[in-house]
């Protein structure tokens, strides 16, 4: 008798957690900026939960579809995700806030096509090294095409600009190609190769060279370019061990920009303290730990691979927005994943998310 398909409960739960720890953060963070900008305390809130709904909506059709109907549309999902990235540089179709062009606006619903181009991305990578893995030692023939593919979805990303959305496109590549069994020898010159080329994409940019001035010596510009991670900072000491309590942020009240989104993190840790934010961290290591064990034991190659995008493209961005929250990294805009506001990453990472727990029910987890 076949064994009946359960999904990984410990996933599901997990994201369930950091789903509503998000929704009730979002709202903390966002309070006091919403109802000085909207004239209502509970404008972030009410999306947040909306694209909440939505993205469980998503979780639960993708759970409920057989995966392996994704290796099927894989071009066809290349292809449109491609065009929306070339269309979100046409005005008036792309968005264009803060000098850049990431959003496509349908009526009042904002959509970011580079958070699709990484779950394609993902999709194209677990079918190519389910066919072929065995020529992952050829250069042309096994390392080539995915490059290709991912060297031309990055560069359209970084045309937006976004060079965070870019360096994760290559670093979800050259993971996955590791795991696949790529050569070692092959990977290095490929990162050695590609570190002159971001040292001219930060050269080229202004503002992108003072972010890594602000890196190096946030205190040498404390109101200027080091002003936000300062700010970070500032509130993770708040939060000392215990936390000021959920609402009782000081950072939030118009000192830490972006608060709700790339930095809620910060706010997250000042409002539960240090065994909040490392609860928390240990639930994005328990969601990892899992992705990756379903990965393993998923007996087909594209379920396996394609586990093993998913949980690499979550600890990625996770790891990525940890990293500029704490100063370990060069500020960078990059959502957390499951808990920042927004509703193009949270959709995606949903939909993934249901994949995932979809090959679990395959694999002998």
């Amino acid at each position: 008798m076949p064994r009946p398909l359960r999904p990984d409960m410990w996933v599901f739960g997990v994201a369930v957690v950091l789903l509503s720890i998000g929704v009730v953060m979002v709202y903390s963070a966002s309070a006091i900026v919403a109802a000085d900008r909207f004239q209502d305390p509970y404008f972030f809130l009410k999306k947040q939960v909306a694209w909440a709904l939505l993205g469980a909506a998503c979780l639960w059709g993708a759970l409920r579809t057989d995966y392996r109907r994704l290796e099927r549309v894989v071009l066809p999902l290349l292809v449109v995700a491609a065009a929306l990235l070339v269309l979100v540089l046409v005005p008036p179709l792309g968005q264009a806030i803060n000098g850049t062009r990431r959003w496509i606006r349908l009526g009042p619903v904002s959509f970011q096509p580079a958070e699709l181009a990484k779950l394609a991305l993902v999709v194209y990578l677990a079918a190519f090294l389910a066919k072929k893995r065995e020529a992952l030692g050829d250069f042309r023939r096994g390392l080539l095409p995915p490059l290709a593919v991912a060297g031309l979805l990055a560069a359209l990303v970084l045309a937006q600009p976004d060079l965070g959305g870019c360096l994760t496109l290559v670093a979800l590549t050259l993971a996955l190609l590791f795991l696949a069994g790529g050569r070692v020898a092959h990977l290095g010159l490929l990162l050695a190769s590609a570190l002159p080329l971001l040292a001219v994409a930060i050269w080229a940019a202004p503002y992108r060279l003072r972010r890594i001035t602000a890196f190096v010596d946030p205190w040498s510009d404390p109101r200027g370019g080091g002003f936000q991670i300062i700010q970070s900072w500032l509130a993770l000491g708040n939060g000392g061990l215990f936390g000021q309590g959920i609402g009782g942020s000081k950072q939030k009240l118009f000192y830490l920009p972006e608060s709700h989104t790339d930095f809620i993190f910060a706010i997250l840790g000042e409002e539960l303290g240090f065994v909040g934010a490392a609860a928390v961290v240990g639930l994005f290591v328990v969601l990892v730990w899992r992705g990756l064990r379903i990965g393993l034991r998923t007996p087909d190659p594209f379920g396996a691979y394609l586990a093993l995008g998913i949980t690499v493209l979550i600890a990625t961005q996770t790891l990525a927005n940890l990293g500029v929250v704490t100063g370990l990294l060069p500020t960078k805009g990059l959502p957390l994943p499951f808990i920042s506001f927004g509703g193009s990453a949270l959709l995606v990472t949903m939909l993934s998310t249901g994949v995932l727990l979809n090959i679990s029910q395959h694999a002998n987890v």
